[in-house]
């Protein structure tokens, strides 16, 4: 099941501890205001030819086992609500491909402190 909603991966605790995944504890309240702690882990995750990392909730007994609306966005899918799939997104925004330096033009982000000159 894919739930847009909810922003993290529930995967069945079983299947999780199979793969290795280490889990962590953490307080969780629901959409009807109980709160929770389950554990999370870190996962690579693959749905057909497309893959990502992210934190998973290792879902106990009762829980849905749900794809997560962070985990859909690393994957670059989205849902085709109409024929019920998940669809392709599109391309990914990324920067240009102008090199540092490649220009005499002045980036208004290169004084901004993430690019370090040597």
């Amino acid at each position: 099941m894919v739930d847009t909603g909810s922003e993290l991966t529930w995967i069945h605790q079983r299947h999780l501890e199979k793969i290795g995944v280490e889990p962590e504890k953490r307080r969780f309240v629901t959409a009807n205001g109980q709160e929770i702690t389950r554990s999370i882990g870190f996962a690579v995750i693959r749905v057909g030819k497309e893959l990502t990392t992210d934190e998973v909730v290792f879902a106990q007994k009762g829980d849905l086992q749900l794809l997560g609306a962070r985990t859909l966005e690393g994957l670059n899918l989205q849902v085709d609500a109409r024929n019920k799939k998940l669809v392709a997104a599109g391309p990914f925004v990324a920067a240009g491909n102008m090199a540092i330096g490649s220009s005499n033009e002045r980036q208004p982000w290169a004084d901004s402190g993430f690019v370090r000159r040597r």
